[in-house]
């Protein structure tokens, strides 16, 4: 699917970059083979390939480079646009409307004032303030999950040590002292 897109990089330069460096490396441990002096001849024209190889491998990794760039930053800008922009366009778009009315008399005035910052009607939750509290929320469940996962991970690993001590004693191997 993504190979259509015109900012996706073809797995066939991928492949050949790494065909080039495997080339680009053996050339260069058969130059380092092969004397100079004694076999000049032999020598000039491993060069010329391993020149060659490595002027092939430098080009076609640059636009392997650049089209992984280019796929990254258009990743990144759409990536953006559908969290923080579409974010930021609901809460232009809603700004003066209320979420929710609070019942009157429940909160202070200051906290009414507060809960309907920036510009909703006093007396109301703005989008603003609702938004902020359900990501809150989700932040907090998030880490309150993660952290019943690490302890449910721990007792399970705890409760197999354990029952492995328990089958070791009941074979005579902990405890004994050997001298």
């Amino acid at each position: 699917m993504f190979r259509s897109l015109p900012f996706s990089t073809s797995s066939s330069g991928s492949e050949k970059v790494t065909h080039l460096r495997a080339e680009v490396v053996r050339l260069k441990r058969e130059l380092a083979a092969v004397s100079a002096q004694d076999e000049f001849s032999r020598w000039a024209k491993i060069r010329r390939q391993h020149d060659k190889a490595v002027e092939e491998h430098d080009k076609i990794a640059e636009k392997v480079k650049t089209s992984r760039t280019s796929f990254e930053a258009i990743t990144k800008v759409m990536r953006w646009i559908l969290t923080v922009g579409l974010r930021n366009v609901l809460q232009l778009y809603y700004i003066k409307q209320p979420m929710f009315w609070i019942p009157s008399g429940w909160l202070p005035g200051y906290a009414e004032w507060l809960l309907s910052f920036p510009r909703a009607p006093r007396g109301s939750v703005s989008i603003q303030i609702w938004w902020g509290a359900c990501a809150m929320m989700i932040t907090l469940v998030g880490e309150a999950l993660g952290a019943i996962w690490m302890l449910v991970g721990q007792w399970r690993t705890d409760g197999n040590i354990q029952a492995e001590n328990k089958e070791k004693r009941k074979d005579g191997k902990i405890g004994m002292v050997t001298s």
